[in-house]
């Protein structure tokens, strides 16, 4: 973490010499590396945060390294992002790809095809299947956010109870929430009564909780996986007027849930992050890779702690879309 930490000041105290260029020199050079940066639309909360940190790095970017052309697509879909790709590699060459799978599965294949063409391939987030494809991978330490979360919430239930568990998208980054919370939990008394896919949507969270307190007269503890999430099983609960769940817990550090945290909420004591504005570091990342004479390659998780009313301070930006 010391290093990533270090390695991204370097990228930082680069990026501002280079913004602080005059203005005429950066004109009076011709952009000729593109990367390109593919995205999901703002389907939910946290990719809302992603849109708006890629929206600011691509003028951020440009400004910083005048040579550089950031070249913003968003998609809907999987299908939507897939044909996003083939428009991007058909119509002008790619220097780098900036990608954050819708999922992990299908987008594999086409952004394999965009690497044979040598392009230098970014990865963020949501993995592909075969991560020898990617140049640079950045995310967060998704079996933390499991694992922490599983370690506090045994420690509450004492060992024992009976939880349920929300599942988002098929990805490779779900897979290792999932592991590594079921990790920790396979190790105590506490049974997970079930599991089921709610595709990180409020909505679909929502209803699915719904199902699961129909379904199941007694549930101490709920673990949604993400705040989106989490907001749609609190308002199920709440309709339902549940008591007998003790704890409702998330995982990103939406604003929104880092305020309960900070109020003491007894339901929602604790969070953990997983900032949208990863997408940013990446996209400067590899910008330097082209520019800043700072070889860009390898893996950048950043840490997943436990917000805690204590130090929910350092995690709430009021100013922040997520």
């Amino acid at each position: 973490m010391k290093s990533i930490i270090r390695k991204a000041g370097l990228l930082l105290s680069t990026a501002t010499l280079v913004l602080a260029l005059p203005l005429g020199s950066a004109q009076a050079q011709e952009r000729n590396v593109t990367v390109a940066v593919s995205i999901p639309a703002a389907t939910h909360g946290w990719t809302g945060g992603v849109v708006y940190h890629a929206e600011q790095a691509e003028k951020e970017v440009e400004a910083a390294f005048p040579n550089v052309d950031v070249v913003l697509s968003t998609a809907s879909s999987a299908t939507a992002q897939v044909s996003a790709l083939e428009d991007l590699s058909a119509t002008r060459k790619l220097d780098a790809l900036v990608i954050l799978p819708f999922t992990s599965e299908e987008l594999t294949g086409p952004v394999e095809q965009i690497k044979e063409k040598g392009t230098f391939i970014s990865v963020v987030d949501r993995g592909l299947t075969d991560p020898t494809i990617q140049d640079l991978y950045v995310a967060g330490d998704n079996i933390a956010v499991g694992s922490n979360t599983a370690r506090w919430l045994s420690d509450k239930l004492g060992g024992e109870g009976e939880i349920v568990v929300l599942r988002g998208i098929p990805t490779v980054i779900d897979d290792e929430r999932i592991k590594g919370f079921s990790d920790v939990i396979n190790k105590t008394n506490i049974k997970i009564l079930d599991i089921q896919y709610a595709n990180w949507n409020q909505d679909e969270a929502f209803k699915l909780m719904q199902d699961y307190l129909a379904k199941y007269p007694k549930i101490d503890a709920v673990w949604a996986n993400d705040d989106d999430m989490l907001l749609g099983v609190i308002e199920a609960v709440d309709r339902a007027g549940r008591k007998d769940i003790k704890y409702a817990l998330g995982g990103n550090g939406m604003k929104q849930v880092i305020e309960m945290v900070k109020e003491g909420n007894e339901r929602t004591p604790v969070s953990t992050p997983y900032p949208p504005s990863m997408i940013k570091s990446a996209i400067y990342m590899t910008a330097a890779q082209f520019s800043g004479q700072a070889p860009m390659r390898g893996s950048f998780l950043l840490g997943a702690p436990l917000i805690t009313p204590e130090n929910a301070d350092q995690f709430y930006f009021p100013d922040s879309p997520f």
